[in-house]
């Protein structure tokens, strides 16, 4: 994980494009990596649990392209190598697949999400939105596929929008870690990073939090120029020299953007 930082309550503004840019990035590595394998999942009947490593992504590729390659019709095949391709960085590839297993099957909604997520993977988050909103209907709501639309919302600097998504999630799955998640960075993104670090505790407080929501609440910590509190939570999931460089990292970045803050002479303004 990297992280940013601003140090006392005048410095909260978080108003490097740096600083938001990178924001921005962990919150969609958030929707890419928060996703549950469990049996409310639109994908629990079809799809294999995403890649842990390099050595799996490798697996999938190899096992689930040749299944695609004899069928590329094959809807299942078609999510599985793609997951795969995600899995060993060849994102671009996996987005490939995806749209042309589409084309074969329109209104496939296993498809469809993994299609958009491979789009927001890319960048094409306006095409990921058009996608993702046909992944699922009104009347039969997926929360993941809310989630991800919630975060690609993020990406476009559309917060309250996401968070509407994000609370919508959260009636279908109260306190899902996950979502919560989510919508603590989007609060963060949103400069209200005092809701962002009472959302992010609030997800770690939950049984199926994992290390990802503990690295989302240190680098929330630490943009509020608390680095020691922030190194010491990182460090139940990272080595600490990591941790360490990590808040280093965040001091480096504060200092950065301090310097490029110019003070006004006229009162009122900042």
């Amino acid at each position: 994980m990297t992280s940013r930082s601003t140090c006392a309550t005048s410095h909260r503004r978080v108003t490097s494009r740096a600083t938001l840019a990178a924001l921005i990035a962990i919150a969609l590595g958030g929707c890419q990596t928060t996703q549950s394998n469990d049996a409310t999942s639109s994908y629990a009947m079809a799809v294999a649990p995403p890649p842990q490593n390099e050595a799996d992504a490798r697996g999938m590729v190899d096992a689930w392209g040749e299944r695609y390659r004899a069928n590329p019709k094959d809807a299942v095949a078609a999510i599985n190598y793609a997951q795969g391709l995600r899995g060993s960085g060849q994102r671009q590839q996996a987005a490939a697949v995806l749209e042309q297993a589409t084309l074969s099957s329109p209104k496939n909604m296993e498809l469809l999400g993994a299609y958009g997520r491979a789009l927001a993977d890319v960048g094409n988050y306006q095409q990921a939105l058009d996608v993702l909103s046909r992944a699922h209907t009104p009347d039969r709501p997926d929360w993941h596929i809310l989630s991800v639309q919630g975060a690609v919302l993020d990406q476009m600097g559309r917060h309250e929008e996401a968070q509407r998504y994000y609370a919508t999630a959260l009636k279908i799955v109260p306190d899902e870690p996950s979502v919560l998640s989510n919508l603590g960075l989007s609060y963060a993104l949103s400069k209200d990073l005092v809701r962002a670090e009472q959302t992010l505790r609030r997800a770690l407080a939950r049984p199926k939090a994992d290390g990802r929501v503990r690295q989302n609440l240190a680098l929330v910590v630490g943009l509020q120029g608390r680095f020691a509190e922030a190194e010491s939570i990182a460090r139940a999931d990272l080595p600490p020299e990591i941790a360490a460089a990590n808040v280093a990292y965040l001091r480096q970045m504060l200092a950065q953007q301090n310097q490029l803050q110019i003070p006004s002479a006229r009162p009122g303004k900042s």
